[in-house]
């Protein structure tokens, strides 16, 4: 299944938890895993802290602090920031289905990382039975 996200700025960590859940839901897998797949070369998927809004502004500037925007990047797009963000965050998250639910920890979410926006996403989710 894919579903699209809008990203409203350059830099932006999208709770994206709620869609996963229904995927897994409507795929009535009972036991099992889903794996949540960004294909894009400046946006990543990760799962952290979703009930406190300053862990992604954090972790975004964190991130911005690692790979700043005004470095002499050879890739002229102006966007290699972006590139290597995404590579330290991963295209993919794989987590358990135990009981038709998503195995997240009390305050995890799952968040599609925006580095190069504002842009249309796509999100690949697979439930597989297991």
């Amino acid at each position: 299944m894919r579903f699209e996200v809008h990203t409203q700025r350059r830099e932006q960590m999208v709770d994206v938890t709620r869609e996963i859940r229904t995927v897994v839901q409507e795929s009535g897998v009972r036991s099992g895993r889903v794996l949540v797949y960004c294909p894009h070369t400046t946006a990543a998927v990760t799962i952290n802290e979703a009930a406190d809004p300053d862990v992604p502004t954090d972790i975004l500037k964190a991130l911005a602090a690692i790979a700043a925007v005004d470095v002499p990047w050879a890739h002229q797009e102006g966007n290699s920031d972006a590139h290597v963000k995404a590579t330290l965050v991963g295209a993919s998250a794989d987590i358990p289905v135990i009981d038709g639910k998503l195995a997240l920890g009390t305050w995890q979410g799952v968040f599609l990382c925006e580095f190069d926006g504002p842009r249309r996403r796509s999100l690949t989710v697979s439930v597989c039975a297991g």
